[in-house]
């Protein structure tokens, strides 16, 4: 019988970066208020984030 691994199975882009960061408590307000409206997580908030500032910065 072969050694196959069980689990979750490899991501084609694996979010292995990390970033820490230092907010205000009304940055942190705001976030989680976006959270809940999207019903996202705190990440996926922050990596839309950047992609919408890199997408107005090409804009110009």
């Amino acid at each position: 019988m072969s050694e196959k691994k069980m689990g979750r199975p490899p991501s084609d882009n694996p979010l292995s970066e990390r970033i820490y960061l230092r907010v205000d408590k009304e940055t942190k307000e705001i976030l989680d208020e976006c959270v809940k409206k999207l019903d996202s997580s705190r990440s996926d908030v922050v990596r839309k984030g950047i992609y919408l500032v890199r997408d107005d910065l090409n804009k110009k």
